[in-house]
């Protein structure tokens, strides 16, 4: 990755306003989803109303020469080159939508994209660190200080190597004093790979609350696919047993794909999260 292009994008995104707005927050639980879903696909209406707060938007990556790409992952969409040489080339329509899911009619406050970096051209809040093979503290806690003194939050979503996230949690927030912390959230994977987590444990390690994740009803490893019945039992569950921040999912492609309810699933989190 090349420093000064990463560096002119996101500095880019700074001057590009669009509806250019803080930090999102609020004073009740976090009720996320994770967008796997072109977000030009995905049913915009439902994830504005079904009681969500915290949208991330998946699959952003940074290319060699510091060009932020968005890759689709959907039937019938390609992937977009963002931004390039400092610059937002993303295209309005992309821009409009991003933007819309904080505006009209709406439960959604915060919107976050996972991977690396982007801009206030789409009116983000924070970026979202899903490493799940590097974990290089040094470079990671380098890249959250440059997103924060541009003014987003720094989120991370962890499934296993609790030592790598406690260290960078660490280096990120000694300085920045309990008030206003740069790495201010934790969307933990309670799936797959992290089936096995206790969010009791990892907020001992970190000293701070974290958002259990469950994967949606899927086919992609039905295993690993929570009903919203089990949704709702192991939601419950976490919060009596350790007082989470709030809950989540992965993620609104396969609630989409196998017919599902945005209602149902989000209706959980407002139960169990109000």
């Amino acid at each position: 990755m090349k420093g000064h292009a990463l560096t002119g994008a996101l500095l880019f995104g700074a001057l590009f306003q669009c509806i250019i707005a803080g930090p999102g927050t609020t004073t009740s639980s976090i009720r996320s989803i994770f967008l796997f879903k072109d977000v030009m696909k995905s049913n915009t209406v439902s994830l504005k109303t079904s009681g969500f707060n915290t949208l991330i938007i998946f699959n952003i990556g940074i290319l060699g020469n510091g060009d932020i790409m968005y890759y689709s992952n959907t039937a019938g969409s390609k992937d977009v080159l963002v931004a390039s040489m400092g610059k937002y080339i993303g295209g309005p329509a992309l821009a409009s939508k991003v933007c819309s899911f904080k505006t009209g009619n709406t439960s959604v406050n915060r919107v976050e994209i996972s991977m690396n970096s982007q801009h206030t051209a789409w009116s983000l809040d924070a970026v979202n660190n899903d490493d799940e093979s590097i974990y290089d503290v040094g470079s990671s806690a380098a890249f959250a200080r440059m997103l924060g003194e541009i003014g987003y939050k720094y989120t991370i979503a962890p499934y296993s190597n609790a030592d790598f996230w406690v260290s960078l949690k660490t280096q990120l927030n000694t300085a920045k004093g309990g008030g206003n912390p740069l790495l201010d959230r934790v969307y933990l994977q309670c799936y797959d790979g992290g089936a096995g987590n206790d969010p009791r444990s990892w907020q001992s390690s970190l000293g701070m609350k974290v958002v259990p994740l469950v994967w949606v009803t899927n086919d992609s490893k039905p295993g690993q696919g929570a009903t919203v019945a089990q949704a709702t039992s192991m939601f419950v569950g976490w919060r009596k047993e350790g007082g989470v921040a709030g809950g989540g999912y992965w993620n609104d492609y396969d609630i989409e794909k196998m017919r599902l309810s945005y209602t149902a699933y989000g209706g959980v989190l407002m139960d169990v999260f109000p």
